[in-house]
């Protein structure tokens, strides 16, 4: 078999990034998820690869790093964008508890389907269920820009807290396997959170005061690099590492409450106001970087054959019921009204795959089909394309925007400022 030779390897990299870039602008004009297409374009290369008989490299190393990296950079890239002011504390526990509300009952009715499909315990279906009931934050933050602002922040913080809760929950069930009581599991959860928070709090000031102090061109990717760092170390003492890549994100772009009183003084607002805009910039092309080889590889390592099992075609729809069949009832019984399109906006992605990477050995099951988890992702992405699209036609003011029509309403018509819409 022949190798491709490094000067493929480069222009193949750059014609991904090239085509990445021309699938944002057409997921900007038509709703359709990038990510979709994304891997589309691995499938094809895979299709091409194996027709030229060219060998293929094992990828799934690679995979994992990205993934990784990719999530450090979505999750960073989301939080630098949040603004916790006191007219959002609403919106914010709003958004909390329904990834919360959802997560929860999603994985334990999934934990008791992949319980029945592979005939494992309901410990190790679990374990299974959490990846596939977690929300992808990776496909969400880039596609409801067509969203209006208060149903774009809703989304953004809710699937940033499915990402966060479903990481916590699935390193807990593997923590709790190992643990000789229920004593001793809630006893772990407790101290880990607390501990999560200290550190993701001392390491959050620690940053901005040595970064504000470094007066080099050379030091944004420095600090990216010492993020990454916090993240691997403080996985591998099993905490939930995503949170003090969220803090630190908050506290960064909320420098004004987290650095009351006493505490500007410590703070150089100039100088850290040019390296927030720096760093949010570095952080949304890094993002879109990774994001673009993360998916596309996916889409490398995909099996079409995995997908000829009817019963993985049964179990999968079984498992999109729930997910959106809970979603559907949660945002009916409790928010009510206003809920289209985020009712059907739950796409499984990054952190799916990366959570199933990370299921130890010792608790993998073969019996498992990787085509239900395939089926999932591209199932719930297209979902959530549909529902954008036909939200974009429904939407009059998408509408006159993108015909150059003015929204601005008139004089004489002008909403009341002290009104405030109560909705997601």
């Amino acid at each position: 078999m022949e190798h491709i030779s490094s000067n493929g390897l480069v222009i193949m990299g750059s014609l991904i990034v090239i085509i990445s870039y021309l699938f944002n602008l057409i997921a900007k004009r038509y709703s359709i998820p990038s990510v979709l297409l994304l891997i589309m374009v691995g499938m094809i290369l895979h299709g091409l690869v194996t027709y030229t008989s060219i060998k293929s490299p094992n990828l799934t190393p690679i995979l994992e790093v990205l993934g990784i990296i990719g999530l450090i950079m979505i999750v960073l890239e989301a939080s630098l964008d949040l603004k916790l002011t006191g007219d959002k504390r609403k919106l914010i526990s709003r958004a909390f508890f329904t990834a919360l509300v959802n997560l929860l009952l999603s994985a334990i009715l999934i934990a008791g389907v992949i319980s029945f499909y592979i005939d494992v315990n309901f410990s190790t279906g679990l374990l299974y269920a959490v990846p596939m009931s977690i929300m992808s934050s990776a496909i969400i933050i880039p596609s409801v820009e067509a969203l209006d602002k208060e149903k774009r922040e809703f989304m953004i913080y809710e699937s940033t807290f499915s990402d966060i809760l479903g990481i916590m929950l699935f390193y807990f069930l593997i923590s709790s396997l190992e643990a000789e009581s229920i004593g001793e599991m809630s006893l772990g959860i407790l101290l880990n959170l607390i501990l999560t928070v200290a550190v993701s709090l001392a390491a959050s000031y620690f940053l901005i005061f040595l970064f504000q102090k470094i007066r080099t061109e050379l030091k944004l990717f420095l600090l990216i690099a010492v993020l990454i760092l916090l993240y691997s170390l403080s996985k591998m003492f099993h905490l939930s590492s995503l949170l003090i890549i969220l803090v630190f994100g908050l506290i960064l772009s909320n420098r004004q409450i987290f650095f009351p009183g006493k505490l500007q003084r410590y703070l150089d607002e100039g100088h850290m106001t040019t390296i927030f805009d720096n760093f949010k910039m570095i952080t949304l092309e890094s993002s879109f970087v990774v994001r673009t080889f993360f998916f596309v590889i996916f889409g490398f390592t995909i099996l079409l054959a995995s997908l000829l099992d009817l019963k993985v075609w049964m179990v999968s729809i079984l498992i999109l019921g729930i997910l959106y069949g809970i979603r559907y009832a949660y945002f009916r019984l409790i928010i009510r009204k206003n809920i289209q399109p985020e009712v059907w906006m739950a796409p499984r992605g990054l952190i799916t795959i990366l959570l199933f990477y990370s299921i130890p050995e010792s608790l993998v099951v073969d019996r498992f089909n990787n085509g239900v988890l395939l089926l999932v992702i591209l199932a719930s992405s297209i979902m959530m394309a549909v529902a954008l699209i036909r939200f974009r036609r429904r939407d009059p003011e998408i509408v006159k925007a993108e015909s150059g029509i003015s929204t601005e309403p008139a004089k004489d018509e002008m909403p009341d400022l002290h009104k405030t819409q109560d909705t997601p």
